[in-house]
Formats: structure tokens, C-alpha cells, sequence
């Protein structure tokens, strides 16, 4: 489904990718790892389109992607929940839902309000709320809902369950855990390697902007002192 080869990107003239190796098949969910400042959320900003590579390669189902506009991604079923959840203050939690909803790609069970307060059911009870006013956890409910609601053939979370309370942070790795039963893949971004060792199929580790080191999860276990030295504090 997606596929990053020999990635590199920079702002201006500070290069901050040098060369990304990533993959995701259909049905999986895959980790990007890595200490703050070594390139994940710059990778997930090239796949999305939000900044221009200046080497490399991006697939998605097999298509060109590298360049691609923002909104041409979305379209061909890339949904992002992006790192501090971004949604629309002004907007109703239900007019944050149907804003950018649709189903594209033609999903028999697409996703709709009906289903996302079921995921998410502080959804329903707030839905006629501005989203300002929600805590932290319920708008970052609200950024995977808003994202699923385009039904996407990937999910990319970035850092999602970082600053929530330990309650909610148990929510959403639960709703994780459902969309990977249903067959959603997932590009995760988190720092909580023991859930990530148990929900995720493989793993990507990033340093200085480079892929230093993939695996499974059983080779994450496996190879622990080398992730250490990689992701440790």
C-alpha cells in the first residue's frame, strides 16, 4: 500500500531526512519510532504531501506520490491524525465529523456518525459542543474520528496518545485495536513501546533522518539492547 524508499527532505537549507526506508501492507499497522527531533513527523508531512521531498521515492497502491497536493492524497485514502489533533475550534463535534467525510473509495461499511459515537461515545454526548471546548483526550477522539470519517485505506497517527490521561490513552488504544481487527492498516507514531510491541506487526526506527532499523515485534523483543540504544532516554 505504501511504500518510502531513499526519502530525504529538508527545511530550507537544514536537511532533516536523509534517506527513509518505510512500508505498509494492506491490513497492517506499522510503527515509525524514534528520540524527538529525528524526522518522524517530517516523513509523515512528505507522505502527506505537506512538504516536497528533494530525493527519494513515494508509492502509495503502486502510484507516484512524491509531490503529490495534500488534497490528491486524501483523496487516493491516506487520512492523517496529526500531532496536537488540530481540530476545528469554531465547529460543532458533529460539524467537525461530516466536514471532510465521504467515502471515495467506495467502502461496503463505510464510516458514519452512527459508527464513530459508537466508537467514541463522549462523541454523541458532546456532538452539539464546540470542539474548544473539549479536554485535550476528547479532541484527540475527535481528530481519529474526523479521520476516519473520509474512510481511509491508511491511518496515520501522529503521536497518538501523547499529553492524554492514562483512562483516555487506554481508549484509544482500544478504538487502534478495533480498526486492526476490521483490517484498517495504520501508521503508527508513539512513545509507549510496551502497547506498540503488542498491537503493531512491524517496526521502523528513525535516527538522525535516516531508517537505522525495522523489524516485528518478535525482533523488537529480540534486538532490545540495540532499540535501546536507538529510542532510549
Amino acid at each position: 500500500m505504501l511504500s518510502v524508499r531513499h526519502l530525504a527532505a529538508a527545511y530550507g537549507r537544514s536537511q532533516v531526512l536523509f534517506d527513509v526506508r518505510l512500508d505498509i501492507s494492506d491490513g497492517q499497522v506499522v510503527t515509525l519510532l524514534g528520540r524527538n527531533g529525528m524526522g518522524k513527523t517530517t516523513t509523515v508531512r512528505s507522505i502527506m504531501g505537506l512538504m516536497t521531498p528533494s530525493a527519494g521515492t513515494i508509492e502509495i497502491d503502486g502510484i507516484d506520490a512524491r509531490g503529490m497536493a495534500p488534497e490528491k492524497i486524501a483523496r487516493r485514502g491516506v487520512g492523517l491524525v496529526p500531532e496536537g489533533r488540530q481540530v476545528f475550534p469554531t465547529l460543532s463535534v458533529r460539524e467537525n465529523l461530516i466536514a471532510t467525510a465521504g467515502n471515495r473509495l467506495g467502502r461496503s461499511r463505510p464510516w458514519t456518525l452512527p459508527r464513530i459515537y459508537d466508537l467514541f461515545p463522549p462523541l454523541r454526548r458532546y456532538a452539539d459542543r464546540s470542539a474548544a471546548t473539549l479536554s485535550g483526550g476528547e479532541q484527540q477522539m475527535l481528530a481519529v474520528g474526523r479521520a476516519l470519517m473520509t474512510n481511509p485505506k491508511l491511518l496515520i497517527l501522529d503521536e497518538a496518545t501523547e499529553g492524554l490521561s492514562p483512562v483516555v490513552r487506554a481508549e484509544i488504544w482500544r478504538c487502534i485495536e478495533t480498526l486492526k481487527a476490521e483490517g484498517q492498516s495504520i501508521l503508527l507514531i508513539d512513545k509507549n513501546l510496551h502497547v506498540l510491541q503488542r498491537v503493531a506487526d512491524c517496526h521502523f526506527i528513525l535516527e538522525k533522518g535516516r531508517t537505522v532499523w525495522s523489524g516485528t515485534s518478535a525482533d523488537l523483543v529480540r534486538d532490545a539492547d540495540k532499540v535501546h540504544r536507538y529510542i532510549g532516554v
